[in-house]
This record gives C-alpha cells, sequence and structure tokens, in this order.
C-alpha cells in the first residue's frame, strides 16, 4: 500500500481575499473548485506548476463558509506548511515588500509568513 500526500485544508474568513495573497505570495493558482447547492460553502484547491508545467502532487485546500461572522481564532497557531524555493533571496525581498514576514530564523536560513487569517507559512530554500 502506498499513500501519498494530496492537500492540506485551512479555513478563510475572505476567499477572494486568500486567494490573491496565495497567487502573489506563493504563485498558487486555484486548480478545482467545489461549492455547495445552497451557497453555504466554497472550497478552492490551490497548486503550483511544477518546471514541466505539470501539477505538484501537493495541494492547498482554503475552505470558506457563507454563515461565518467573525474571524477564526487559530489559538496558539503552532501549525504551518512549508514551501521550498529556488530562489530564496527574491522570495524574501518579495514578502518583505508584501510586508507578510512574520517570523525570521536566520540560523536555520528560514522565515514565515502570515497569510489574511493569520495562519504562518514557512519558506525555506531549495537544499541538495
Amino acid at each position: 500500500m502506498k499513500l501519498t500526500a494530496y492537500h492540506s485544508c485551512i479555513t478563510v474568513f475572505d476567499l477572494d481575499k486568500s486567494m490573491k495573497f496565495y497567487e502573489e505570495a506563493l504563485g498558487l493558482k486555484e486548480v478545482r473548485r467545489i461549492k455547495a447547492e445552497d451557497g453555504s460553502f466554497i472550497i478552492v484547491f490551490l497548486g503550483a506548476d511544477n518546471s514541466q508545467g505539470k501539477q505538484e502532487a501537493m495541494l492547498l485546500e482554503l475552505t470558506w463558509y457563507r454563515d461565518r461572522k467573525e474571524p477564526y481564532n487559530l489559538g496558539d497557531n503552532e501549525m504551518h506548511i512549508g514551501f521550498k524555493v529556488d530562489d530564496y533571496e527574491a522570495a524574501y525581498q518579495k514578502h518583505k515588500a508584501m510586508d507578510v514576514i512574520c517570523f525570521e530564523n536566520p540560523a536555520l536560513g528560514i522565515y514565515f509568513i502570515s497569510d489574511p487569517d493569520g495562519y504562518w507559512m514557512e519558506v525555506v530554500p531549495t537544499r541538495c
């Protein structure tokens, strides 16, 4: 039996704002969308193209609920999703200009960005 990571899900308060953030900050684009017939929720799967233009295996699922009236309480927000980048310095400069860097760890050579809902995304350089 072989298991493969497929997606990670986060709930978002403002779907359009979140989608814009993930496209601008991380280059993720909509792959698939599921809408409830009654409009009560929308699920959007985001993914990044690899160098051959094919979809990477892991997707980010954004789930939006129509009846949610207040932002989500993330508690201690100890969870995060990691992204590796081939040009770490360019990514760092872009995220710095966007003012989304929320934590840096130069000793480990990583940093974190925060999305519109406060979820942290780790950015690491591609290492050999």
